[in-house]
């Protein structure tokens, strides 16, 4: 992974868990725990996926989903 690769992935990451944070009205140990344990954030780090190129609110949408139906889709 690539340095560029990685600071995409932490700035996706800092959204979705301030996007969680917001919306389920989750302190920051919680949100940050959602996101790291969820289905979302493992595609999201696998570069195969090329999720890592899209947008925050885009890849967010991927982890409500699992959030409301507990699986990725």
């Amino acid at each position: 992974m690539t340095r560029e690769e990685s600071f995409m992935i932490e700035c996706i990451t800092a959204k979705l868990v301030e996007y969680v944070a917001e919306e389920f009205g989750q302190d920051m140990s919680s949100s940050l725990k959602t996101v790291y344990e969820s289905e979302t954030y493992a595609k999201l780090t696998d570069l195969a996926t090329g999720l890592y190129y899209q947008s925050p609110g885009y890849v967010y949408d991927f982890l409500k989903k699992e959030i409301f139906t507990g699986r990725f889709s």
